[in-house]
């Protein structure tokens, strides 16, 4: 295997608003040498496994650096990168030899590919027990944002309410079950009443309720939260956190995890938050966050997330897309009601 035809998907044109598409992202396949003597010193020729899919994704392919998340724009006609694991086919690295599964956050999304061992953050350790998958998942993106979100910033108190949007997203049902760890009250909203069922019955949250039907957020958060709001996970935006700031007790703590309602729409269209006074009067700590401002607690994250795994406290799921050809329609998905838990593309 000297020489690999590899697919990979490349930025051929920004979208400033709604979901991208084909007229954005191209797929193109090119040939790749493996060959020892063609890999740079320091080095690793790498064969893509799983690729996270993650919503931060979107803010990368705007076009606009300074748009609310102040990320960097992925290059245009240069292949894009996400969250993967892969295998090591070739390296000219002496820390990594071939055969090792390791975790990328920035793999270029592509079948193949040679990147500076550098670019490789973790040798996963087959004797640790957990599944590569989990790298991308409860020990990934999704985990490590709900551990900042509710640990780092929540700060939870046994006892205390939570609310968390989007919780049968990745990071939500994650977040809630963290939340339900520490002794809280937690209750989730998402999409269909599938999802509910999920939530109380496989992730234990003591309640969830479908926002499509409870159209009164307001009326729907007086009912499930008679004592107030302690903390406010948010994953939605919009009406949503509107809502949210009637009901919220002095001291509240709101985590901006992101805002996936707002994602696709110029900041013009975007919905306005009216009630932001209640802030004020219950001295409400909202802070949002970004995982890089956080990597110095990410030993930390992992020793008490790889915990609960062990002790099999948590539980995830994970909608697994076959072949890189879905990444269109997985990164679509994140803006639906389609899908549950964490998307994954499995390579």
């Amino acid at each position: 295997m000297e020489v690999v035809q590899s697919k990979e998907w490349y930025m051929a044109a920004y979208a400033r608003d709604g979901v991208p598409s084909s007229d954005h992202l191209k797929l193109r396949t090119v040939s790749l040498s493996l060959a020892v003597d063609s890999i740079p010193d320091n080095h690793v020729a790498i064969q893509s496994l799983w690729i996270s899919i993650d919503p931060y994704m979107r803010s990368r392919m705007t076009g606009v650096e300074e748009d609310g998340l102040n990320v960097s724009q992925y290059p245009i006609n240069q292949v894009i990168v996400a969250y993967g694991v892969g295998k090591i086919i070739r390296s000219k690295d002496a820390k990594y030899k071939e055969g090792d599964l390791v975790v990328c956050p920035e793999m270029p999304l592509a079948e193949y590919s040679v990147i500076p061992s550098q670019a490789v953050t973790t040798k996963i350790d087959p004797a640790l027990g957990v599944s590569p998958l989990e790298y991308l998942n409860v020990l990934g993106i999704p985990g490590f944002a709900a551990w900042v979100g509710i640990q780092a910033i929540g700060k939870p108190k046994a006892g205390e309410n939570v609310f968390i949007s989007a919780a049968a997203g990745g990071v939500g049902m994650i977040a809630g079950q963290l939340a339900e760890l520490k002794g809280c009250r937690v209750i989730g909203s998402t999409g269909s009443d599938d999802k509910v069922r999920l939530l109380k019955e496989e992730f234990g949250f003591d309640d969830a309720f479908n926002y499509k039907k409870e159209t009164d957020l307001d009326a729907a958060l007086s009912k499930y939260f008679p004592n107030g709001i302690d903390i406010y996970f948010e994953n939605v935006g919009g009406r949503t956190l509107e809502a949210v700031l009637n009901h919220v007790n002095t001291y509240a703590r709101i985590p901006l995890c992101g805002m996936i309602s707002q994602y696709n729409k110029v900041w013009t269209e975007r919905e306005g938050v009216r009630n932001l006074l209640n802030m004020v009067g219950k001295e409400v700590h909202m802070q949002g966050f970004m995982l890089r401002s956080y990597l110095h607690q990410f030993k930390e994250f992992a020793t008490e997330m790889g915990g609960y795994l062990k002790e099999q406290k948590l539980s995830s799921k994970l909608k697994t897309n076959k072949g890189i050809e879905s990444f269109l329609d997985s990164i679509a998905s994140l803006f639906t009601s389609s899908n549950s838990g964490k998307v994954v593309i499995q390579v």
